[in-house]
């Protein structure tokens, strides 16, 4: 009994002590985002493996206020030392192996760092920001001084311009390109000797509406000062192989930046990360749901440790394998990581002392397969293993990019076993039926990940197929079609006809339904009929107006996934909120202004002739929706055409229908409908005010009531 009793005790204990590792894997969760902005939780694709500390370098002092990190082609780690004013030089075990922080200059004197922010490493050279002697430090690989690159030299620097590189970016020329904490032109370009070659990718930023006016009349010189003050300086540079320059910048406005978040922008103009080539062209593909810019949902908590709101301040950028490429949110100490396409992959970290936890994040790098992050307020490195999940998303992309396209299904169909959320499987697995000429099924799939553009690809040549198939019937429906549409609208101007010159009496429903297929076409005539020969009723009114009700709501459950693949649509009260609301505005607008400027329509009058002005609602919206079903992506203008030609006809039918229920003049009526629709503008903020004044009304005796409850 003792002895069991004995090994139950070992038993606890050990797990008492294997607890707080096991828990520290999960102190943090792995997630994406679909295209609505909801968090989709993930497989890890990394895990904390340790945290590098001062004594496991085996360095002292300590680490003090490190800000950058990189790692060399022999899988060195360089830290830049800053409140040491060194540079750390570790082996791939995160042994110490020098310092760099004092040397003999070219003049023969000794020398040293003062605030170094900024190490790039080539296969020759180290690359040293020394921030506050306003200078670069370069260093052979074995630490041996070589020379100093000042100040550049140029027009563009003007004797008070403050010269503090704090990030450098080295090509394989040896072309250096550096970020200034104090330069707001952009990225400061030089050649391997130090020769300015001019800025590139100046970052812009939002300009207000008067700004923007006032700009018409300033001169050169005042728009030149005024861009000092609105551009702002990056943060952080790094450059792949192919020479792409990459850099961030946590200076951003941010209601301009989440509103790029919001509106799902493809623009890079006010975005946190941007791909930059030679020249400065912002080049970086932005294909996912969202831009790659950090944290979608910025007005939620994004943290388990804290509530942190707004967008994310990007730090640095970590060029991976395959195309991928990792930043680093100072905010909430996470890591985002993205697809050569710009479409996000998998978020993992957080805020904390546990492992896996940061708390102030200030680079990042990759080391193979681990991800290095640097924690400025910690003073360590923490390690992420890659996982067997990380490692089938990379062999998936690498088969991919070799074209192996059923390595990668079958790398896909292994990712999907894992996490069914991660839509890049389901474009993978699309692409190898695609090859396979299975269009339909790669069809299947691209609808899974909201993936458009191939889904557009593979329906065409779904189309053609189907075209083929059923040669015959194709022109046969069109025929049909097209013979019935003519029997139609003959039936309808026959008996708009009998019934316009039919003696006095009463029309029936129908007649009067139908006549506005001949008002549609003939707007003078018909809408004076309208009103003069009473071809017209409410109840007629209201059904067109009800039928255009129903072909919106239609078009918003018809429309095909290609032109609404997130099949969003507004409920039938949305849609009659949507169509009354305006038309309601109208036409009490419209009456109260025109009793005034001695209009002869009633508020009747007006009423029915709005309503029957809808009539080219049904008829391009209903062929809309069913041609949405048989056109691709690049047809689509012809949608946006349809749409277009309708509200332009039933605009003018409005205008019309006025002038003819007023007997108004053509000017007369232009400025009577401006003046309509000043005054539905008016009546919508009597609206607003006087519905908050109920509300504030309701609270404050709802308030009362409390109070009164409470003290009774």
């Amino acid at each position: 009994m003792n002895k069991i009793i004995k090994a139950a005790a070992v038993i606890f204990a050990v797990l008492l002590v294997l607890a707080p590792i096991t828990s520290a894997y999960y102190s943090y969760k792995s997630y994406t985002y679909d295209i609505n902005g909801n968090m989709m939780e993930s497989p890890d694709a990394f895990v904390p493996d340790e945290i590098v500390t001062s004594d496991t370098m085996g360095i002292s002092p300590p680490l003090e206020n490190p800000s950058d990190i990189f790692v060399d082609d022999k899988e060195n780690v360089y830290i830049a030392d800053a409140g040491n004013n060194r540079i750390v030089v570790l082996n791939k075990r995160y042994k110490l192996r020098y310092y760099i922080e004092k040397f003999v200059n070219s003049q023969g004197i000794q020398d040293k760092f003062n605030n170094p922010q900024g190490v790039f490493v080539t296969s020759t050279d180290i690359y040293v920001c020394d921030t506050d002697n306003n200078r670069i430090v370069i260093f052979d690989r074995d630490a041996n001084y070589k020379r100093i690159v000042e100040k550049p030299i140029a027009d563009e620097f003007s004797v008070d311009d403050l010269y503090r590189p704090k990030a450098v970016a080295v090509d394989r020329s040896g072309r250096m390109y550096v970020v200034s904490s104090s330069t707001y032109q952009g990225i400061i370009a030089m050649d391997s000797d130090g020769t300015f070659q001019g800025f590139i990718g100046a970052q812009k930023a939002p300009l207000s509406a008067w700004q923007i006016f006032w700009r018409r009349f300033q001169t050169q010189e005042q728009i030149d000062q005024q861009q000092k003050t609105v551009s702002s300086e990056y943060e952080n540079i790094t450059i792949d192989e192919n020479g792409m320059i990459y850099v961030t910048n946590i200076n951003l406005d941010e209601s301009a930046q989440q509103a790029a978040i919001s509106g799902k922008s493809k623009s890079g103009e006010y975005a946190p990360v941007k791909m930059l080539n030679t020249q400065g062209d912002e080049i970086l593909k932005r294909n996912g749901f969202f831009p790659p810019s950090g944290e979608v949902r910025i007005n939620n908590m994004a943290s388990t440790s804290s509530n942190i709101y707004g967008p994310s301040k990007i730090v640095d950028v970590a060029l991976g394998p395959m195309g991928t490429w990792s930043i680093i949110d100072k905010t909430r100490s996470k890591v985002f990581t993205y697809d050569e396409d710009g479409s996000l992959m998998f978020v993992f970290g957080d805020q904390g002392s546990q492992l896996g936890n940061m708390e102030t994040v200030n680079g990042i790098v990759y080391k193979g397969n681990d991800l290095l992050v640097l924690d400025n307020t910690a003073d360590n490195v923490t390690v992420f293993k890659r996982t067997e999940y990380g490692n089938i998303l990379i062999s998936a992309l690498q088969n991919q990019k070799n074209l192996n396209y059923d390595e990668a299904a079958e790398n896909w169909r292994g990712i999907l076993m894992r996490n069914n959320n991660f839509d890049e499987a389901y474009v993978g697995i699309g692409k190898a039926y695609y090859r396979e000429g299975d269009y339909q099924a790669a069809m299947k799939m691209y609808e899974a990940a909201y993936e458009t553009e191939n889904y557009s690809t593979a329906f065409k040549q779904y189309r053609k197929e189907w075209v083929a198939k059923y040669a015959l019937v194709v022109p046969l429906v069109i025929i049909v079609i097209a013979v019935g549409l003519y029997f139609f609208f003959r039936f309808v101007g026959k008996r708009n006809k009998e019934v316009a010159t039919r003696p006095g009496g009463r029309r029936s429903y129908g007649e009067e339904v139908i006549f506005a297929f001949h008002l549609m076409m003939h707007p003078f005539d018909g809408f004076w009929d309208l009103k003069h020969e009473k071809r017209g009723s409410i109840r007629g009114a209201i059904t067109w107006l009800a039928i255009a009700i129903a072909a919106f709501t239609y078009n918003g459950i018809g429309t095909s996934y290609l032109f609404n693949p997130s099949r969003g649509y507004q409920s039938i009260f949305g849609q009659i909120i949507s169509i009354v609301v305006p038309v309601g505005l109208w036409v009490i607008s419209n009456w109260c202004l025109t009793t005034l400027f001695e209009g002869e329509g009633s508020l009747k009058d007006i009423f029915i002739a709005t309503c029957y002005a809808l009539v080219p609602i049904p008829l391009c919206i209903i062929p809309q929706t069913l041609l949405s079903h048989v056109l691709s992506l690049s047809e689509g203008k012809v949608l946006s055409l349809i749409v277009g030609v309708m509200w332009v006809w039933v605009g003018m039918l409005i205008f019309f229908g006025s002038q003819v229920t007023h007997d108004y003049s053509f000017i007369k009526n232009i400025l009577t409908s401006a003046g309509t629709i000043v005054g539905m503008a008016f009546i919508m903020f009597v609206a607003l005010l006087f519905t908050n004044l109920i509300q504030k009304i309701v609270g404050f005796v709802a308030n009362i009531v409390t109070e009164l409850s409470y003290r009774i």
